[in-house]
């Protein structure tokens, strides 16, 4: 059987005086703007379907869609002070329901990965006016105008407030927040890193009630890392639960403004289990609420009466086998008799129609693809529109099609990626649209697909391209013993198939993901691999078994045992690859980043017959160091699973790994601890393995502020072409 076979190679017609004259990608065009990218930020989709806002420094844009005009809502440079000479930044914004007042979020200050403080002003467009949320002192966090526009809520110190914009009167919701131990309205480490989301409140649609989650982290095991540069070393203390260990408690509560009570739902006696989201129902009656167990293999959806906090489990979904990913994609029909939601329960991601007692009215969409984004239901039109993987697992198109699943149709046009920003009344959508040949092309579009203009085309990056010698991926599918797995490579400038040349691979190869697409990657990696490309090294990466795009089967096969099967598909890769005439068979390597840097380090273990090279960048090194929520959806716990844990930690393959490695790692690092470099390092030592590492002072997972990105690859440059 043809073990590797080319899907598609888009090349530019060149000819060698052309080529000749074409500038090579040096080191310093990863840092001097040559691959940066314009994109549209913070778009906001008015009521008025002809007119989207975004922000642009100090400013809030309105766009007109059909005159191509734009006005300016807001400027925050009009509003200066003594305490603010330079007036207002606009980091962020919120409209009102009816589009009067605009709350401004500003001087921002990242705390984890989406979890912020900053101040929030309010801007009256009718008086024109500029109001701070609140007079009492400290940031705020979650700031939220109310539906109406007459109240807004944030949480500040771990407990949960309200306003009322008219009089300026603050109300406090809740009075035991505490640090490291209570948390109100926000989540804990492990659901913002996991769950995906930081805010944990919800006005109801009437703007009356505020649905939260309450978090008990008391019992959660601390963990610290060292702050280094002052004379005495700081310390950083947070609750990280890590797998197997303790969770927090959750519990949801709905608060009344009007009464001022404060009514706890009931999730059930069992307290070891996840609620991964909370949604209110069309009505400010009903709450929705997901419960999950711990193993994350079965989950219910329960509608809660908030006058009583009474619930009913209206459907349960399970996964003996495997686990259930967490989604947003749940839409309540504005009948309230039904609802939308997608499961993977056919075999891939579908949407599926129900009635309000969970009976299955409707599976919407069917076939051997993924829906990979719901973005919403046309109420007037009765038509669905999602994007997904028919076509190609590599990329993305929109489709739109009925409530029964009838009257399909394609809206997006072009091969590639297309995210999609649809207006709030269905009329019009942006598409940003990329593929490996074109940078990020941003669009607008009526619901019927028909292109209206160019929003940003990213001519002036096209444009810089065309003077240097950036070489197009060509995308493969490598076939391993009948499993058929996504590739690219990018051969080298000047490339001559009578010769042989170096492979260094690029890996992620996590659950569910993808590094395999074909869309633009730009950016500083992207760059590195030109320029890396441009020196004489072929660069290829696989989606390896257990990754995305491919329904359910193909990603979860990995379960309770995660990095055997991925480890494998690495090495058995470089192993065909290796057969290629113009391949190095003896210059072979691989490189990641958190969980790409466990795999490297895994691949060079498992493959070090084929691989003589490795970097890992921020490595799990032991899932035993690793949080609870995606540890453990993956491989049960370790007091469930101690085998699988031991068979896929690095540390306990350190003997095993030949040849050149690299190790770096943040010491600050919040989510993946440096503790599984210091682990990892151990080991080594303990087999006598010699190896390379760096750490950096301070840094977190992304290894980044003032020169800490470009030393970084550097050094990850340098060690390529001294040891490949």
């Amino acid at each position: 059987m043809k073990r590797l076979s080319t899907l598609f190679v888009v090349f530019f017609a060149l000819s060698s005086l052309v080529l000749a004259q074409k500038k090579p990608i040096e080191f310093e065009n990863l840092f001097d703007g040559t691959f940066r990218s314009e994109g549209i930020t913070n778009v906001r989709w008015m009521n008025d379907g002809n007119f989207y806002s975004e922000s642009r420094g100090q400013q809030i844009l309105q766009n007109n869609i059909l005159k191509e005009e734009q006005t300016v809502l807001f400027d925050g440079a009009k509003f200066t002070s003594e305490e603010r000479p330079n007036g207002i930044y606009v980091d962020g914004y919120q409209f009102s329901a009816d589009e009067s007042k605009i709350m401004i979020r500003t001087d921002v200050e990242r705390i984890w990965r989406r979890s912020t403080r900053e101040n929030y002003y309010v801007y009256d467009r009718g008086n024109e006016t500029l109001t701070k949320l609140t007079q009492n002192d400290g940031k705020q966090q979650f700031g939220e105008l109310s539906p109406a526009g007459d109240k807004a809520a944030f949480v500040r110190d771990n407990n949960l407030f309200w306003v009322n914009l008219s009089s300026g009167e603050e109300t406090q919701i809740t009075e035991d927040g505490e640090i490291n131990a209570i948390l109100n309205g926000g989540t804990d480490w492990v659901y913002e890193e996991e769950f995906s989301f930081a805010k944990a409140w919800a006005w109801s649609p009437n703007g009356n009630r505020i649905a939260f989650y309450r978090f008990d982290e008391k019992e959660v095991p601390e963990f610290y890392f060292t702050s280094w540069g002052g004379l005495y070393p700081g310390k950083v203390e947070y609750k990280y639960p890590k797998a197997g260990e303790t969770n927090s408690v959750v519990s949801i509560h709905v608060y009344d403004l009007e009464t001022g009570e404060t009514m706890m739902m009931d999730i059930g006696e069992e307290t070891d289990q996840y609620i991964p989201r909370i949604n209110w129902t069309t009505n400010s009656n009903t709450l929705a609420i997901r419960r999950m167990n711990r193993l994350q293999n079965k989950q219910d959806l329960m509608l809660a009466d908030v006058s009583t906090g009474e619930t009913t489990i209206i459907m349960t979904e399970e996964n003996e086998n495997g686990w259930l990913d967490v989604h947003d994609n749940l839409h309540f029909l504005s009948n309230g008799k039904q609802f939308l939601y997608t499961s993977e329960k056919s075999g891939y991601n579908h949407i599926y129609l129900y009635d309000m007692s969970g009976e299955e009215l409707t599976q919407v969409t069917k076939g051997e693809y993924e829906v990979t984004g719901f973005l919403g239901y046309d109420e007037r039109s009765h038509m669905i529109y999602y994007t997904s993987t028919e076509g190609s697992s590599m990329g993305r198109q929109l489709y739109t099609c009925r409530v029964d699943g009838k009257r399909t149709k394609k809206l997006s046009k072009g091969d590639g990626w297309h995210a999609i920003n649809m207006s709030k009344d269905f009329k019009y959508f942006i598409d940003t649209h990329s593929s490996s040949t074109q940078p990020n092309r941003y669009t607008l579009h009526n619901n019927k697909g028909k292109e209206l203009r160019v929003l940003q085309d990213n001519a002036d990056l096209a444009k810089r391209l065309e003077g240097f010698d950036y070489r197009n991926k060509e995308f493969l599918e490598l076939d391993l013993n009948g499993t058929k797995l996504n590739a690219y490579m990018i051969k080298p400038s000047n490339f001559d198939e009578t010769l042989q040349y170096p492979v260094f691979m690029y890996v992620y190869g996590g659950p569910g993901s993808q590094t395999v697409n074909n869309r633009w990657e730009g950016g500083v990696r992207g760059g590195f691999h030109q320029m890396l490309a441009n020196k004489g090294y072929i660069i290829v990466s696989v989606d390896n078994r257990g990754t995305g795009g491919k329904g359910r089967d193909f990603k979860q096969v990995t379960y309770k045992q995660l990095g055997v099967y991925e480890a494998m598909d690495q090495a058995e890769a470089a192993r065909i690859v290796a057969e290629l005439p113009f391949v190095d068979k003896d210059r072979i390597g691989i490189w990641g980043w958190s969980y790409g840097g466990y795999m490297s380090t895994l691949a060079l273990a498992e493959g070090n017959d084929i691989f003589s090279t490795a970097i890992a960048v921020a490595p799990v090194t032991s899932w035993r160091y690793y949080d609870t929520i995606y540890t453990e959806r993956y491989m049960q716990t370790p007091q469930l699973n101690p085998e699988g844990y031991d068979k896929g930690a690095p540390i306990s393959r350190a003997a095993d790994i030949k040849g050149n490695y690299l190790l770096v790692h943040g010491t600050g690092d919040d989510n993946v601890h440096y503790q599984n470099a210091v682990s990892m390092v151990e080991s080594l030592i303990a087999a006598d393995v010699q190896f390379e590492t760096m750490y950096y002072p301070n840094r977190n997972h992304g290894i980044y502020g003032g020169n800490t990105t470009r030393h970084l690859y550097r050094m990850m440059t340098d060690f390529i072409l001294e040891n490949l």
